[in-house]
């Protein structure tokens, strides 16, 4: 089982857009089984608040399938227990870094880094561009489910 964990800053618009759309990606290729993922946030604004409108608006508009839920942070229980801790951006990655008392296992990851880029994924919440959030994740995802499944 490879436990995944997505992680941006409130996990009401990118990490669970992350998490939905991993979820479906996995399901596509037979997968699912072998998949644990799950979202969650660096701060605690959002705490117990559903996914953001536009991110709902955003997953149905491309056919990915979701479900009610409440943000979340992450903990350090969190680090000991998913195998790969994928954050948004570099302010996410150094939060993640200060919950989990660092990265001795060398399981947290910055998204788009898988795709060859060490550029951050926008935050809808402050941008209001759900196209460009959207864009980023199918990039960075599919090459982290390429890179994880060769």
């Amino acid at each position: 089982m490879i436990k995944v964990l997505i992680v941006c800053h409130g996990n009401i618009c990118r990490s669970p857009m992350g998490e939905f759309m991993l979820k479906k990606y996995v399901a596509d290729r037979g997968l699912a089984d072998q998949f644990e993922i799950a979202s969650a946030a660096t701060s605690r604004e959002e705490i117990g608040n559903d996914i953001h409108y536009g991110a709902r608006t955003t997953l149905k508009r491309y056919g990915f399938p979701f479900s009610p839920r409440h943000a979340r942070q992450m903990t350090k229980k969190d680090y000991e227990y998913y195998d790969y801790l994928i954050g948004m951006d570099t302010a996410n990655i150094r939060n993640m870094t200060r919950i989990a008392g660092g990265d001795p296992e060398g399981k947290i990851y910055k998204l788009l880094t898988f795709a060859g880029s060490g550029r951050d994924v926008a935050d809808p919440w402050y941008t209001g561009d759900f196209e460009a959030t959207y864009s980023d994740l199918c990039v960075g995802l599919a090459a982290f489910l390429e890179e994880i499944t060769a």
